[in-house]
């Protein structure tokens, strides 16, 4: 039978391929795994557990972590066969945050890893009155352990009263543009998007997948189900222990994983830095093999001297990029933020197939996917949109360029609304012709591709868009991933909403401006002075010139200014930080943060 509701994914899998190595987690060196009955079995003494504390179906249940690991999957799935809602929370944001989630929520119970996180839930927890049950995943004096709550309560199936239209799980959006909203997902939002996106990726019941996204995502979220839908080995690791010759990609050999830009964007760095390093001929083979994967298109095809040369550079370097991500991958999707065409066809070509997703959590979240078959996918889009779900693009507004418009998506995989926010839900649900319909702030078009298919390429965040004193638009992010995709910028803002022309906010890279500066003969004495260097300027405003080229007159970027701090999620200090945890810019938190360094980009006008 096929699963209507998220939990019924594990009698899937027990039914059709049970996995012995079902689900596991690497921490300090050591990799343990559970069988689909431990899985089975643990989250039913969970739901036992969570029903003898007095909770009923509907109550909240709350759970923050810093690493994916096996209690999450275990706590998702025991809060569902309660009947209950889970709430889960980003780990890096403020004690504020908590505090707004678990009041806003009315979570009941919360679960919380180790480090900070107990001094910032019980600090939120002083504010939160109806938070009853706090429980330690690692261990606490003041606190009760989880493992308390369920190691005595019966294996058996708990009262299954679950319905598919029943309200699952409450996301926080991680606010980008606004304070966060709870995104209501029901069980069918998400079964039937698991479904039809598992559908899509290149792997076999009992082949391995790689999972370090946030599991608090819906991006990763799914992905974890399908991958139990699908009766795959998942493997959780650290984001900070993949790469390297002892690094858990070569560890565990994933076929398949997910990943966002930011992170396929440093991987490409740091192979980039290495073939720097190297001297004579093999540097030579390195930018010579390199330069081979300018001109890919997927499924395009080689002959004569151009597939030999491409055999040479497969054997010799590509083949060593393959082996750095285990050796065995057939698929990494991208996706949570627009990705640069450049690092989807370097890698693409290198053997190592990346395709591009688009969705949000609204959406729970898949609404297109680019295909890993032959011919159905197409560089530079977010691919065809996937079956159950209709796109339409709404053209009306003046700010668009022709055949484009706002994104609007309906489906079975629409959330239900926001939570206690009646008015935003209005505003973001539409009804039209007798559908549904989310409203997805995000601009885009269709064009013509592969197999005759329709693909859809975004060009901009609605909410993003520059409108320059001289009235013109000017889309932010598809400037800021072509100027990402030279190896001196970390990260770039482009600036100039009201303003008579674009500029932008330039994170230079350390180690690649350190190298330009032992390359050029360039003093260097430390990173902050190196960037203030006229000769390491003009090298900035030749990568900013080479965007330019590309671009109308008025979105061109006229000005720049070259920092050397870092961008994160959560600051050092403990304050915010300048990307959200899914690492997108937080554009107001950067506006205000450099507001004298954008100032001053206009001053002398």
């Amino acid at each position: 039978m096929e699963p209507t509701r998220v939990f019924d994914f594990i009698d899937y899998q027990l039914a059709n391929y049970p996995q012995q190595k079902c689900v596991g987690e690497i921490a300090q060196g050591k990799t343990k795994y559970l069988t689909i009955e431990e899985v089975r079995d643990r989250s039913n003494q969970l739901a036992h557990g969570l029903s003898s504390l007095g909770l009923v179906a509907g109550d909240k249940v709350a759970t923050v972590m810093y690493r994916n690991r096996i209690e999450f999957m275990l706590l998702d799935a025991g809060i569902q066969k309660a009947g209950m809602v889970s709430v889960p929370m980003y780990p890096t944001i403020s004690e504020k945050d908590y505090t707004y989630i678990l009041n806003d929520s009315g979570a009941k119970v919360a679960f919380f890893g180790g480090g900070d996180l107990v001094e910032k839930i019980a600090a939120a927890k002083a504010s939160s009155p109806g938070l009853q049950h706090m429980y330690s995943l690692d261990g606490h004096p003041d606190y009760p352990h989880w493992e308390d709550l369920w190691k005595t309560q019966s294996a058996d199936a708990p009262e299954d009263n679950a319905k598919e239209t029943d309200l699952m799980t409450i996301i926080y959006t991680s606010g980008t543009t606004g304070d966060p909203k709870g995104v209501m997902l029901s069980h069918r939002n998400i079964t039937q998007n698991v479904k039809e996106v598992h559908k899509l990726t290149p792997i076999d019941p009992g082949q391995r997948v790689l999972s370090f996204l946030p599991l608090c995502h819906i991006f990763e979220r799914s992905a974890s189900w399908s991958y139990i839908y699908g009766g795959h080995e998942m493997t959780f690791a650290a984001l900070d222990n993949l790469g390297g010759e002892e690094g858990d990609l070569r560890k565990i050999k994933p076929h398949f994983m997910t990943c966002v830009p930011r992170l396929l964007e440093k991987i490409y760095e740091k192979i980039y830095a290495k073939g720097s390093e190297l001297t004579g001929l093999k540097k030579k083979l390195f930018f010579w093999a390199l330069a081979l994967t300018e001109d890919y298109e997927f499924d395009k095809e080689y002959s004569g001297l151009a597939k030999i040369k491409r055999s040479i550079a497969d054997k010799l370097i590509f083949s060593k990029w393959r082996e750095a991500l285990g050796g065995e991958m057939r698929g990494i999707l991208s996706g949570s933020a627009p990705l640069s065409r450049r690092i989807a066809q370097v890698f693409s070509a290198a053997g190592i197939p990346i395709r591009e997703g688009y969705g949000l959590t609204e959406s729970s979240p898949g609404i297109t996917i680019d295909r890993y078959v032959k011919n159905q996918s197409m560089l530079g889009t977010v691919g065809p949109v996937i079956d159950c779900v209709e796109v339409q693009i709404d053209t009306t507004g003046g700010e668009y360029q022709p055949g484009e418009g706002e994104i609007l998506a309906s489906g079975p995989n629409i959330m239900m609304g926001y939570y206690n926010k009646p008015e935003e839900t209005a505003k973001t649900l539409i009804e039209m012709d007798g559908k549904t319909w989310l409203r997805t702030g995000d601009i885009g078009k269709f064009v013509d591709g592969p197999s005759g298919l329709k693909y859809l390429k975004i060009t901009d965040r609605k909410k993003e868009l520059l409108k320059t004193s001289a009235g013109k638009y000017i889309p932010p992010a598809p400037i800021e991933i072509r100027l990402k995709e030279d190896i001196l910028v970390e990260n770039a803002m482009v600036v100039g909403d009201k303003r008579k022309f674009a500029s932008a906010l330039i994170l230079a890279s350390p180690d690649a401006v350190e190298k330009l500066c032992k390359d050029e003969n360039i003093p260097w004495s430390d990173f902050s002075t190196a960037i203030t260097d006229e000769k390491v300027i003009r090298k900035y405003q030749t990568i900013v010139d080479k965007v330019n080229a590309d671009l109308a007159r008025h979105e061109q970027v006229k000005k720049f200014k070259l920092l050397s701090d870092v961008w994160e999620p959560v600051k050092t200090d403990g304050s915010i930080g300048e990307l959200t945890p899914t690492l997108k810019l937080k554009r107001r938190v950067i506006l205000a943060r450099y507001a004298d360094e954008i100032d001053r980009l206009y001053s002398d006008l």
